[in-house]
């Protein structure tokens, strides 16, 4: 196959900026799409053409497969790389742009499609022999009654989850029977709204389990290649918040068996590209098959940090039809420990509600085994219409203790004014007792949070009060138009310098 010479990224953010980056390592042109409110941001910027594809609301830009396929026709690109989010699991969007003669950076259709399917995967992974979750066999339907009856042969607690989609939407944990029924209503409404399919299906929750995923790649030529797990069991409300690899808790040999039975699923449905089998491990050191996510992952970085393996890189080789040539034993053999924090414009001590708004000053961390990727820049604003991720800030180390030090010294030296962020949420986290001991699960952030009962992350110090106290007072000697009150020189420029200092 003629090598690409031109690649669309049908996303915006810092996964658009990571593909441009990876193009630009290989000699390839990028072509970015971009709605009103990104015509100035960082990957629009960063690309070799640009083109605008609707106002700013994801489903009149981002999500319209006809404006995007639309570009590619225009633009003259090979291929499209959909990063992570909106279309990158989308079927119909992958056989769109093999429709309009060029590549899809992605799996086939069809393997988006039974893998797009939580029920579908579970069968899949039955059919390659690894176990599942306790749940029913397809989407719910029936009367009431039938399903109450299902829910009760499974046992409680279970979990009410979307057949379709991901990200913690289209869930809802039941507890109680007498609950079940407005679960699943709650559920069957949010799925529909957030991934246009309302069909859900129930399992058992399993009780502290943590959540373990096996990155592979697969080429199209018959090989499936896994890699080390990574550990996310940090997770809020469903969502992961911090990932490291190797997890704290897997054995060589676990390893070998969970990586072996990823690789095994994903050959059932013929998988090429980049794509993450997801786990869970239950306290008796059993693991059991979640779900797969037909895409690049957010937590990809780690994975490049221990092995070395540019993951967007391969995605585009095996694009090109090239054969996957990497040592199987390198990918599952980790050099050290890598740690990703997502920051994002959120307000931790609000209930982590959305901080958009103007980026007035960023400043990001730098030195030995710190890997920042961002999507923002200084003098930007971050729209309300996306996921408020500004970036994801990834350390390594020859150890995992080392690995945490340098997050926490990297987390001191990040700067973002004008917004809230994550970032003093984080640097509180990574001093918990049980995340530097590696005792955790899936909701052992929740219920810590739910114990702190609101307490803020940022607790007012004595220097944080001096320094208020002396930035009120110079407000107070600041005239109306924003210069010191004094009008002569040498006490205008002390005071100017007195108010940078405090800024």
């Amino acid at each position: 196959m003629d090598p690409l010479k031109k690649i669309l990224i049908a996303n915006r953010g810092e996964i658009a900026v990571r593909v441009i980056r990876a193009c630009r390592e290989l000699n390839i042109a990028t072509v970015a799409v971009y709605s009103e409110c990104d015509r100035t941001a960082l990957h629009v910027r960063l690309a070799d053409e640009a083109y605008p594809i609707g106002p700013s609301a994801p489903r009149e830009s981002y999500l319209r497969i006809d404006r995007i396929v639309d570009v590619l026709k225009r633009s003259g690109a090979d291929a499209v790389h959909p990063g992570y989010g909106f279309l990158a699991e989308n079927a119909a969007f992958a056989a769109a742009v093999r429709d309009a003669g060029a590549i899809f950076i992605g799996p086939t259709p069809a393997a988006i499609e039974t893998m797009g399917s939580k029920t579908a995967a579970r069968e899949a992974a039955r059919r390659a022999g690894v176990p599942v979750v306790p749940g029913t066999d397809g989407p719910l339907a029936g009367s009431d009654r039938q399903i109450e009856s299902a829910a009760q042969a499974l046992g409680y607690p279970l979990l009410v989850k979307a057949v379709a989609g991901g990200g913690g939407k289209g869930m809802r944990t039941v507890t109680d029977p007498a609950d079940l029924v407005d679960a699943i209503r709650a559920a069957r409404s949010e799925a529909g709204s957030a991934f246009g399919d309302a069909s859900v299906y129930i399992e058992r929750r399993l009780l502290r389990p943590r959540h373990i995923e096996v990155q592979l790649l697969g080429d199209a030529h018959g090989t499936v290649l896994p890699f080390v797990e990574r550990e996310c069991s940090i997770q809020r409300r469903h969502q992961k918040v911090v990932e490291e690899t190797p997890s704290p808790v897997v054995s060589p040999a676990l390893r070998r068996d969970v990586a072996s039975a990823a690789a095994a699923v994903a050959k059932t449905v013929d998988y090429t590209s980049a794509g993450t089998i997801e786990f869970l491990l239950d306290e008796d050191g059993r693991f059991y098959f979640l779900e797969m996510n037909t895409r690049l992952q957010v937590e990809h970085p780690i994975t490049e940090m221990v092995t070395g393996v540019d993951l967007v890189r391969w995605q585009i080789r095996i694009a090109r039809s090239e054969r996957l040539d990497l040592d199987p034993a390198r990918l599952v053999s980790p050099s050290g420990h890598a740690i990703e924090c997502r920051i994002y414009a959120e307000d931790p001590d609000n209930g982590f509600l959305p901080s958009p708004g103007r980026i007035l000053d960023l400043r990001v961390p730098s030195g030995p085994g710190i890997r920042d990727d961002g999507g923002a820049t200084a003098e930007l604003d971050v729209p309300i219409f996306y996921d408020p991720l500004i970036s994801k800030l990834v350390t390594w180390a020859e150890d995992r203790p080392l690995a945490i030090a340098r997050m926490r010294r990297a987390l001191d030296e990040y700067l973002v004014t004008g917004i809230k962020t994550t970032i003093p949420f984080f640097r509180w986290l990574l001093a918990q007792p049980e995340f530097v001991g590696g005792r955790f699960h899936t909701t052992y952030l929740d219920d810590v949070l739910k114990a702190r009962n609101g307490r803020p992350f940022v607790e007012p110090t004595p220097r944080v009060e001096e320094i208020a106290a002396i930035a009120a007072a110079l407000q107070m000697t600041m005239s109306p138009s924003g210069q010191p009150a004094e009008i002569g020189d040498a006490r205008r420029w002390r005071a100017q310098a007195r108010a940078e200092a405090v800024r």
